[in-house]
């Protein structure tokens, strides 16, 4: 049971398809606000939600209808980069090929774990270098460079799986070769190789994507690109990268630097003051 009687979300039985979106936003606003739902019971209730509307009636067109609520005390917070040695270590502890070539991807292209899971075959050209995005957040769509070192493994990969309508199915057994991995395989791979690769940082799939992004700044990517790149609608949202640039940052020229001070050899290791005359 994810709601009681009487709530707004009881209207989206005789929803049409046009008002649903909108009688969504306002179920989610109503348990936030007038029932004042602690964030972590609210996430549960849009879980139950995105997996009927998006599992149950295949509409993935709600996927950016049902966003999950940020808890107050995450805004402002800064994402986790890794280092560049950190995501070598990553990938190199993949559990097999085909979580290899998953992580370059999702490194290696800075996807949301959702458009990689979505991934088509077809959206690879390697005639182009390019790697087609056509279920970007949103619902736009985007061309990413395809690196060589990323095609070389995906070569081998789909020599060795060769999938044929997503590039990574889900396994045999479970949705079926012709159904997309979860989301939840993709989160999974991740937390896999950073526990074997001993890293200690959180890493999530958005780990590979903020870790591209920031990596690009520092490379002297400007911040226009990196936004097209990562399918941002605001370049204040890809601004943020900013912060997390080590480049950028030591860039900046200390006034600390200018002060006129006396040699920090001349200073007495004991506790004393002048007396005032």
């Amino acid at each position: 049971m994810i709601h009681k009687e009487g709530d707004p979300c009881d209207q989206l039985t005789q929803a049409d398809a046009g008002r649903a979106p909108a009688t969504l936003r306002s179920y989610q606003a109503y348990l936030l606000t007038e029932r004042k739902l602690a964030v972590g019971s609210v996430v549960g209730r849009v879980a139950a939600l995105r997996f009927f509307f998006v599992r149950t009636l295949k509409r993935r067109d709600f996927w950016e209808e049902l966003p999950y609520p940020k808890d107050p005390k995450d805004r402002g917070r800064l994402p986790t980069v890794l280092s560049l040695d950190e995501v070598a270590r990553l990938i190199d502890a993949a559990g097999n090929l085909m979580q290899r070539a998953l992580l370059m991807t999702l490194y290696g292209t800075g996807m949301r774990r959702m458009e990689v899971s979505l991934l088509n075959v077809s959206d690879v050209d390697s005639r182009r270098m390019m790697i087609r995005v056509e279920r970007g957040k949103g619902g736009g769509g985007r061309d990413i460079p395809l690196s060589p070192a990323l095609l070389e493994t995906l070569r081998e990969y789909w020599r060795w799986k060769k999938p044929r309508i997503y590039l990574f199915p889900s396994s045999t057994g479970h949705r079926g070769q012709d159904r997309p991995m979860s989301e939840r395989a993709v989160w999974y791979a991740c937390k896999q190789a950073a526990r074997y690769a001993h890293i200690k940082k959180h890493v999530t799939p958005h780990t590979m994507r903020h870790s591209w992004a920031t990596h690009l700044l520092e490379a002297g990517t400007d911040l226009r690109t990196i936004q097209v790149l990562l399918g941002h609608v605001d370049v204040e949202t890809t601004a943020r990268y900013l912060h997390l640039s080590q480049r950028h940052l030591q860039a900046v020229s200390n006034p600390l630097e200018h002060l006129q001070l006396s040699s920090v050899s001349q200073v007495s290791r004991e506790y004393h003051r002048k007396t005032d005359r």
